[in-house]
Order: structure tokens, then sequence, then C-alpha cells
């Protein structure tokens, strides 16, 4: 049996006496999306960033293919940050170059129809575009590789409705099939009908990871149905409501 392509044993990582990731394990195989799930400070962002690489933990195994996140997976992994990263004074174009250069796997030509589809001007300067289209450039960038494995960081937050199906569509229709994509988002009743599988989240431990159609036929409810019903019990016992 081949192994799993995330594989996260053990791992704590702390933010000065803050304890975010606690203990976690975590195993996902590859040709799926995942719905990474959970309240604020539950540990989604960190997660993504040591997966990514920009983070180490403190404590435990992190692996991506049997490799530690760093130079060795820099090329299986496209990442969406949370906050955009690229300087104001770039063009898109500029942008669009940047990534052809450094990704070998960087689909120019897709990456230009799919900003002509959400008519961005490729010749605009970032600091020119609205906080929504800024966060559709960075994911038309990061969905245009074919990478093994995507993690976005809440790719819809700042979009308005009429642009989400776009680009969840965009998510569906661009990702490596053999790869696998992870989402982190609190707008789950958006995201739901694209995913395969769920991992819920909560003060730095997976309470619990299934595939969405199993889920649905046990709990005979939505992935944002469950959610809210889970995290909204745990929450008041802990003495305030947090999702």
């Amino acid at each position: 049996m081949s192994a799993a392509l995330i594989q996260c044993q053990d791992v704590w990582k702390s933010y000065g006496k803050k304890e975010v990731l606690r203990g976690l394990n975590l195993q996902v195989e590859s040709g799926r999306i995942v719905g990474l799930l959970g309240p604020n400070g539950a540990g989604k962002t960190t997660l993504l960033k040591l997966l990514s690489g920009l983070l180490q933990p403190e404590q435990g195994m992190v692996l991506i293919e049997g490799e530690v996140p760093g130079c060795a997976t820099k090329s299986m992994v496209s990442y969406l940050p949370d906050k955009p990263y690229f300087a104001d004074w770039m063009k898109v174009q500029d942008l669009i170059e940047l990534f052809e250069d450094f990704y070998a796997d960087f689909d120019r030509m897709k990456a230009e129809q799919m900003c002509a589809v959400l008519e961005i001007d490729i010749r605009r300067k970032m600091k020119t575009l609205s906080k929504g289209t800024k966060e559709k450039v960075q994911l038309i960038l990061v969905m245009s590789r074919r990478a093994k494995l995507y993690l976005l960081d809440e790719p819809i937050a700042g979009v308005d409705p009429a642009a989400r199906d776009f680009i969840l569509s965009t998510i569906l229709n661009n990702y490596n099939p053999d790869g696998t994509v992870l989402i982190s988002t609190h707008l789950i009743a958006d995201v739901e009908r694209i995913l395969d599988e769920v991992i819920f989240l909560q003060n730095g431990q997976v309470i619990r990871q299934e595939l969405v159609d199993n889920l649905r036929e046990k709990e005979r409810k939505s992935v944002d149905g469950l959610f809210r019903d889970v995290f909204r019990t745990k929450s008041y016992e802990g003495g305030e409501f947090s999702c």
C-alpha cells in the first residue's frame, strides 16, 4: 500500500505560551478535495503553514509523500495564504511571468484564460484592484499549477457571492486529479458541494475525519449542519460561542 500524501503524527506547535496544535494526528490520501473545518483558533492556518514548509513543528512529524516540508516538497505544493503577499506595484502579468519562471508546472495559458473569464486586465497593477479581485488573482496563480497538493486558506472569503460559484468550479476543474486540495474555510455551505472529505479541527486536534458521503448517510444532515451542531455544543460547553 502506498503512503498517504499527507502524514502528521503527534504534531505540536505553539506561539509563545499558546499551544495551537496539540498532538495532532492526520492522514490524507491523494485525489480528493478535503475541507479543513473548525472555529477560529482551531489551528487550521497553522497546519497549512506547516504543510507548506513556512513553519516547523516543535514536536512530531509532518510528511508530504514521505518528505519533510521544505526544498524537497516545494515542487509538490501550491499554497494560497489567507492574506495577499504580492507587491502592489506589480502588474498581474508580472505575477504570471514570475510563476512561469519559478514553477515548472505552471500553465501560463490557463492563468490568462481564467483572468479573461473573470474580466481581470492583466496589464493592471495590483494596487489598482479591489480586495476581492486580488484574491481571485492569487487563486488563479495557485490553481494554474499542476501540483500534488493545493493548500487553500479561505479562498472565497473575500469575494462576492456571484463569483464564488466560478471560483469553486475553478478549483474543481483545474486541480491535478492525481493530487489533493485541502481547503480551510468558514463558508461551509458554499464549498461542501465540491468536498469529498472533511476534517474537523478543535483546539489543535482532529476530532473527526470522514468522507462526505459517509457522513451524510450516517448523520442524515449536511456538512454545514453537522459543523454547526458539533461546534455550537463544544463552544457552549466551554462557556462561550466561538463559531
